[in-house]
Parts: structure tokens; C-alpha cells; sequence
């Protein structure tokens, strides 16, 4: 890399293939949510990441280049991650929660890149380019706003299992003491 606008439109590549891969794994996410917010969102990012690719051609187009995709290595890496949890037995809602971490990690990801990309791009006195990266940027982040809002939902969710769960194993371990103090009153008297 000789210049900011090389690095610029490397990263771009970059981008555009971490897009096309999201495209790809959010329906796959859409479905495993149990959460109706949770899949709503999902099916909503859906469609702002098809966005998002149109954005990075017309980013392309103006720049006088050909949209092209440079494989995503760390994309790649976040989405069989996403796999490996939707793969794992939770309940619905640890799912729910799960995944969301899964997202999260995406977002994060994404808003880093495009807010760099953004900044190099007002820095070459690009600021049409620089206006569409930012128009994705802010809905990255309204994204992960979302994802934040519907996690404290599931996480209520969570903890009212999880309190179920400790009512039920309260109750077999009071069953268990119980049992256990009779078998030693009957063993005393029989002594």
C-alpha cells in the first residue's frame, strides 16, 4: 500500500465481503431467535444490510472502481462462531442471549470499519464516500443499540428460568434433606 486511497479501497473490498456474508448468515440467526424482538431485528438488519453492499457499489462506482470483494478472514471467523453457538442445547432464552453476544461481536466489527474507512475517506476531501460510509456507520450502531435494548429483555427472560431452575432444585434438595433425616430417625429407632 503506497496511499490512504489504496488503503481505503482495500478495506472497502474487505467490507463489501464481510456484507455479502452477513447477508447470507442473518436469516440463519432470524431463525434460531426465539425472541420476537430478537428475530424482528434481525429480519430488519437483513434488509439494511443488503443496504449496506449497495452502498459500498456506489462507494466503488464513484471512487471509478469495479466493487470487489477481498475475502473477510475476520467476518468469516465471527460468523462460525455464530454457528458454534446456534449449534450448542440452550434453552430459548440463553440462546437468545447467546446469539445476541454472537451479533454484538458483528456490530462492533462493522462500526470499526466504517468508522475508519469514513475518516480516511473525509481526509482525501471524499466526502460523497465518506456520506454513504457514514450513513452505514450510524445504522451499525442503531443496530447494536437494538441488539442492547432486546438483550435486557432476554436477559429477564434468562433470569426468571434460571430462578425457576433454583425453585425446582431447592425443592429436590429440601425433598433429599427430608428423605435423609427419616432414614436416620428410622435408623435410630431401630438401633
Amino acid at each position: 500500500m503506497e496511499s490512504i486511497r489504496q488503503l481505503l479501497l482495500e478495506e472497502m473490498s474487505d467490507l463489501y465481503d464481510a456484507e455479502k456474508q452477513l447477508v447470507k448468515a442473518l436469516p440463519k440467526l432470524a431463525k434460531t431467535a426465539a425472541n420476537d424482538q430478537l428475530r424482528e431485528a434481525f429480519e430488519s438488519h437483513l434488509e439494511q444490510t443488503r443496504g449496506h453492499v449497495e452502498r459500498l457499489e456506489q462507494a466503488f462506482q464513484m471512487l471509478d472502481q469495479k466493487a470487489k470483494s477481498k475475502p473477510c478472514a475476520a467476518m468469516k471467523g465471527l460468523i462460525e462462531e455464530g454457528k458454534e453457538t446456534m449449534e450448542e442445547d440452550l434453552s430459548d432464552a440463553l440462546m437468545d442471549s447467546a446469539i445476541i453476544c454472537a451479533a454484538q461481536k458483528v456490530e462492533h466489527y462493522e462500526i470499526a470499519g466504517y468508522g475508519t474507512l469514513s475518516a480516511w475517506a473525509r481526509s482525501l476531501g471524499l466526502d460523497d464516500v465518506a456520506a454513504l460510509l457514514e450513513a452505514t456507520l450510524a445504522e451499525e450502531k442503531e443496530a447494536d443499540e437494538k441488539l442492547s435494548e432486546v438483550a435486557g429483555d432476554v436477559l429477564v427472560e434468562v433470569g426468571d428460568l434460571e430462578e425457576d431452575q433454583g425453585s425446582e432444585t431447592d425443592t429436590v434438595k429440601k425433598s433429599a434433606a427430608s428423605k435423609s433425616a427419616g432414614n436416620g430417625r428410622a435408623k435410630r429407632r431401630a438401633g
